[in-house]
């Protein structure tokens, strides 16, 4: 009997990243999800604060939902995106927190981390930053967050218990967590488990 397993995390963060560079750097080609503007208006997002916004902070958005409609975020505060992409969603919260608050992208793509750094420039938004890491290794200290935010990423992650212990390592007493993501109510057959490109959707 042939018994299939998940591939290998290292196989799966290639893969994952290959996908989501296309999506950086080649935001008009078509995917098998939506994204850009259309998406952002399908979950809700305030249009006329969307459509304020350059072109290339919008275009590579590929969120699955809208975590700002779970809760508000206060100027001042700090906030960690986990799983940035383009910072689609680190600008919105960027706008919220002010210049006295501060924004923490953390994305493992380069090319969805340098087009976010310079649209971060563009907008002005220096409490906006992008960092390289990992959801299960999550460059951010301890109990430094108020509110963490995350759009359909934590379900790319094959160790999902780890992705979220780091995330609430990082929050402070009372932080929340704002979570947009994909939930399989079903067992996953090992066949599917096995695919990657199921994992990079």
């Amino acid at each position: 009997m042939t018994v299939r397993v998940a591939p290998p995390t290292e196989v799966l963060r290639k893969e994952v990243q290959h996908r989501y560079t296309e999506v950086a750097t080649k935001p008009d080609q078509t995917f098998h999800f939506h994204h850009g503007w259309p998406m952002a208006e399908i979950l809700g997002y305030a249009m006329d604060r969307v459509d304020a916004m350059p072109l290339q902070a919008v275009e590579s958005f590929a969120g699955v939902g809208n975590p700002f409609s779970l809760g508000s975020i206060q100027p001042g505060e700090t906030v960690l995106d986990v799983g940035s992409g383009a910072g689609f969603d680190c600008f919105i919260a960027g706008q919220a927190v002010g210049p006295k608050g501060k924004v923490i992208g953390v994305d493992m793509t380069e090319a969805m981390l340098e087009k976010a750094r310079g649209t971060a420039q563009q907008m002005g938004l220096e409490q906006v930053e992008f960092r390289h890491g990992f959801i299960e290794e999550l460059p951010v200290p301890d109990a430094s967050i108020d509110v963490a935010i995350s759009n359909g990423v934590i379900n790319l992650c094959p160790d999902k218990y780890k992705a979220f212990e780091e995330v609430f390592r990082t929050l402070k007493a009372g932080g929340r967590l704002y979570l947009a993501d994909i939930v399989v109510h079903k067992p996953v057959p090992d066949a599917a488990k096995a695919n990657v490109d199921l994992w990079t959707a």
